[in-house]
C-alpha cells in the first residue's frame, strides 16, 4: 500500500484521471458524500469553507458514494449537475465510489488504514472526512454528522 497520500489517483466526474500529487502542499479534506442524504445538506457548509479557504491552500474532494441507504442512485452527470444546481458546488467531485468493503476506492481503503474509526476502520456513513495535512499525512477524521464549520479550527492549523 502506497505510504502517501499523493500517490493515489482517482477519476473525476468529468471522467479524467487525477493524481492527488496535484494538492502537494494544500490542506486536503476528502468527504464521502451522497445526494440523498439527511446530511446532503453539508454541501452548503462544505462550499462555504472551500469559498473561504481555498486562497489559503484549503481543497476539499467529494467522492460520491451509494454504499449507504442507496442514497446516491444517480450517474456521474445527475450527480454534478444536482451538486452544482442544489448546493453551488465548485470544489471537486470525484466519480462514484465504494468506500467499504474489497471494492472501496483504494483511496478510502489507505485513509481507513491510517485513521481508524471508534468501532473498527470502515465507514459508517455517509459525509466522513479526513483530514490531511500539507504533507500529504492524514491527521484527523470526522465523523458523519460533524458539520463542517465545526472543522474550522482544525483545517486553520494546517493553512
Amino acid at each position: 500500500m502506497p505510504e502517501n497520500f499523493y500517490s493515489f489517483n482517482a477519476t473525476s466526474l468529468q471522467g479524467k484521471e487525477v493524481s492527488m500529487d496535484a494538492y502537494k502542499g494544500k490542506t486536503v479534506l476528502v468527504v464521502n458524500t451522497a445526494s440523498k442524504c439527511g446530511l446532503t445538506p453539508q454541501y452548503e457548509g462544505l462550499e462555504a469553507m472551500y469559498e473561504k479557504y481555498k486562497d489559503q491552500g484549503l481543497v476539499i474532494l467529494g467522492f460520491p458514494c451509494n454504499q449507504f441507504g442507496g442514497q446516491e442512485p444517480g450517474d456521474e452527470k445527475s450527480i454534478e449537475e444536482g451538486c452544482l444546481v442544489n448546493y453551488g458546488v465548485t470544489f471537486p467531485m470525484f466519480s462514484k465510489v465504494e468506500v467499504n468493503g474489497g471494492n472501496a476506492h483504494p483511496i478510502f481503503k489507505y485513509l481507513k488504514g491510517k485513521l481508524g474509526g471508534w468501532i473498527g476502520s470502515s465507514i459508517k456513513w455517509n459525509f466522513t472526512k479526513f483530514l490531511i495535512d500539507p504533507d500529504g499525512k492524514p491527521v484527523k477524521r470526522f465523523a458523519p454528522t460533524t458539520k463542517p464549520e465545526s472543522l474550522i479550527p482544525y483545517i486553520e492549523k494546517y493553512l
